[in-house]
C-alpha cells in the first residue's frame, strides 16, 4: 500500500460508481420546534462528506452533501421553552397520557420510519463514511431496538397495573416521566446511539430538546415530518448550532432535568457543573473507553487475531466498544502478531459503497491529523509500525497501523485513539495485564482470550470488579440490546439496556390510601369510570 494507491481509491468526478451512489444535496431550512416546521432564515452550515473527489491534477476535494440551520443560543432557548411548556410541570398532554397511547404513537412513528430506510441509510453513508451495508445494519438494529423498547414498556406497565396492599395501606405504583431531557447524539452511530436514549426518553413521557451530532445531522431530515405529526407540540424540539455555545446556555437555565450525552468524560464533567442545581440533574452518559484485549498463552491464536482485528477496526475503530489496546502474553506474542497482520491484509479499504469494503475515509482531515500525531509520538518513543503501509494517509483515508511495543510513556498507552490504530503490548506476568485494566481511568469492557477453565475463572473474578462486561474469546460489543450497557469510572453514568433505559428516564410514583372501605370505593369508582390515566388496572395487549 502506497500513498498513490490510497489516492486512487478516491473517485474522479466522472466515476460511474460515484454517480450510482450519489444523492441530491439536502438544503435543510426547517427547524422542528413546538410542533411546527419553522422556516430558518439565518446562517447555515455546509455538510461535507468524508468522501473526496480526485481532480485531474491529483487534488482532493470533499463532496458537499448539503446544509442545515446554524442556530444560536437564542434559538436553542426557544426550543427549550417549547419543551418546558409541553411538559407543563407534568400536566402536559404527553407526560399525562396513558402508556398505551404513547405506545400507539411510537408504533405509528416506527411504521413510517421504516418506509424511509433507503433515504436515511444513504445519508448515514455519505455523512459519516460508514459502509452502506453497515449503515443499513445500523438502521435495522435501531428499528429492532424501538420494537424491543415498546415491548419492554408494555411488560413493565402491565406488571404495574395492580394494587399492592401492605400493612393496611393500598398503593398503585407506576413509572412516571422526569421532565425535560437534553439529548446529545454521537457521530459514530448517529441514528442508533441517539435513538437508544431519545426513544426511551420520549416513550416514558418526557419532553426533549435534541442537539444532533457534529457529523450526521442531515440523516434526521427525512424523519422531521414524522416527529412533527407523531408527537404533541413541544414534545420533541431540535436545537442546531455549535454545541460549545448552545449547550451551556441550556444547562445554565436550570430547566433541564436529564442530560444524556454520548461523548467524553471531560465534556460531561464540565456540562454537569453548569447546572445551577446539580442535585436535580440526572445524567445518562456513555463516555470514554480504552477497552483492552488480554491474550493468554493457551488462547486460540487464530480466533484471537480475527476477533481482535474486528474489534479494533470495525467502522475504522470509531466505536466506544472498540478494542483499543491488545495485551498479549510474551510466549505467544510473535504468532499472535503474525496472525493479526495476516488478517489485516484481508481487509479491503475503499469508498463506503464499494463491495466488501470495511475500511473507509475518516470524518475529516482533522481526524487524520490526530491519528498521525499519535503515531508520531509512539514511534518517537520507541514503538514500530509493523504492517506495510501502516499509518499512510491521503486526504481522509488513513491506512490502519499496528504499533508495537506500546509503553507507558506513549500517548497510545492510555489515550483513547478512536480510530484505526492498533496498539500492542506484551507481558510475561498476568498481574501486569490485570493492573493495566485496574489502573485505567475507564472501566467499560475487556476481552479475555484463553481456554483453561481455571485461568478464565480466576481472571473473570478479578476483571468483573474493574469493568462491566468481560467478553470471553470474542471482541467487545454493546449488543444484544437487552443486556446492560454501562461502565465504571470515567466510562459511563447510568445503564442503557432496553429495560434499564426505561428506568433511567423515569421515576417511580405512587398513589396510596389507607385500606378502608371508603378508600376502596373511591378507587373502584375512579377505575371503573376511567377518571385517571394513572389510577387504572388496564392490561396492554
Amino acid at each position: 500500500m502506497s500513498r498513490d494507491d490510497l489516492s486512487h481509491l478516491f473517485p474522479t468526478a466522472d466515476d460511474a460508481t460515484l454517480h450510482e451512489a450519489s444523492i441530491a444535496p439536502i438544503e435543510q431550512r426547517g427547524v422542528l420546534v413546538d410542533g411546527e416546521m419553522r422556516d430558518w432564515t439565518g446562517p447555515v452550515k455546509n455538510v461535507f462528506s468524508p468522501v473526496m473527489v480526485r481532480g485531474r491534477d491529483g487534488g482532493l476535494t470533499q463532496i458537499r452533501v448539503g446544509s442545515y440551520p446554524s442556530g444560536d443560543a437564542s434559538a436553542a432557548i426557544t426550543a427549550l421553552d417549547a419543551a418546558v411548556a409541553a411538559y407543563d410541570s407534568g400536566r402536559g398532554a404527553w407526560p399525562s397520557m396513558r402508556v398505551s397511547e404513547r405506545i400507539l404513537a411510537m408504533q405509528r412513528f416506527l411504521a413510517e420510519m421504516c418506509a424511509r430506510r433507503a433515504e436515511v441509510t444513504r445519508l448515514i453513508m455519505w455523512e459519516i463514511g460508514k459502509t452502506l451495508s453497515d449503515s443499513e445494519k445500523e438502521f435495522d438494529r435501531t428499528v429492532d431496538y424501538v420494537r424491543q423498547t415498546i415491548g419492554a414498556l408494555r411488560n413493565l406497565d402491565n406488571a404495574n397495573s395492580r394494587f399492592e396492599i401492605v400493612d393496611g395501606v393500598i398503593g398503585l405504583i407506576r413509572r412516571t416521566p422526569i421532565g425535560v431531557v437534553l439529548c446529545m447524539g454521537p457521530y459514530n452511530y448517529p441514528l442508533n446511539e441517539t435513538f437508544a436514549t431519545l426513544i426511551p426518553a420520549l416513550i416514558m413521557g418526557n419532553c426533549v430538546v435534541f442537539t444532533p451530532p457534529r457529523h450526521g445531522v442531515l440523516l434526521f431530515e427525512p424523519l422531521l415530518e414524522l416527529f412533527r405529526t407523531t408527537f404533541p407540540p413541544g414534545v420533541l424540539n431540535f436545537a442546531y448550532g455549535d454545541g460549545a455555545e448552545i449547550v451551556p446556555k441550556l444547562l445554565e437555565t436550570g430547566k433541564i432535568n436529564v442530560l444524556t450525552l454520548i461523548g467524553s468524560s471531560r465534556v460531561a464533567d464540565h456540562l454537569k457543573k453548569l447546572h445551577p442545581r446539580t442535585n436535580r440533574l440526572r445524567a445518562i452518559l456513555g463516555l470514554d473507553a480504552k477497552n483492552a484485549a488480554i491474550i493468554m498463552p493457551d488462547a486460540d491464536i487464530a480466533l484471537a487475531a480475527k476477533e481482535c482485528l474486528l474489534g479494533a477496526l470495525s467502522f475504522n475503530g470509531q466505536r466506544c466498544t472498540a478494542l483499543k489496546m491488545l495485551l498479549v502474553h510474551r510466549d505467544v506474542a510473535d504468532p499472535f502478531i503474525s496472525a493479526l497482520l495476516a488478517e489485516l491484509t484481508q481487509l479491503k479499504i475503499g469508498m463506503p459503497w464499494g463491495p466488501e469494503v470495511t475500511l473507509t475515509p475518516l470524518p475529516n482531515i482533522e481526524k487524520v491529523s490526530q491519528m498521525n500525531a499519535l503515531l508520531d509520538d509512539a514511534v518517537t518513543r520507541g514503538a514500530r509500525i509493523l504492517n506495510p503501509g501502516g499509518g499512510l494517509s491521503v486526504g481522509t483515508l488513513f491506512y490502519p497501523a499496528v504499533v508495537y511495543p506500546v509503553g507507558p510513556s506513549m500517548r497510545l498507552f492510555r489515550e483513547e485513539q478512536f480510530g484505526p490504530i492498533i496498539p500492542v503490548l506484551d507481558f510475561d506476568d498476568v498481574d501486569l495485564a490485570l493492573d493495566y485494566v485496574a489502573t485505567s481511568e475507564h472501566g467499560q469492557q475487556v476481552s479475555l482470550f484463553a481456554r483453561d477453565p481455571d485461568v478464565i475463572g480466576r481472571m473473570s473474578d478479578a476483571l468483573v470488579n474493574q469493568v462491566c462486561r468481560v467478553n470471553l474469546n470474542c471482541q467487545c460489543q454493546r449488543g444484544p440490546d437487552v443486556f446492560p450497557f454501562t461502565g465504571r469510572k470515567d466510562a459511563a453514568e447510568g445503564t442503557l439496556s432496553v429495560t434499564d433505559a426505561l428506568r433511567s428516564f423515569s421515576i417511580r410514583s405512587m398513589v396510596a390510601a389507607k385500606y378502608t372501605s371508603p378508600s376502596r370505593e373511591i378507587l373502584n369508582t375512579v377505575i371503573e369510570g376511567r377518571h385517571s390515566n394513572f389510577i387504572h388496572t388496564d392490561f396492554i395487549l
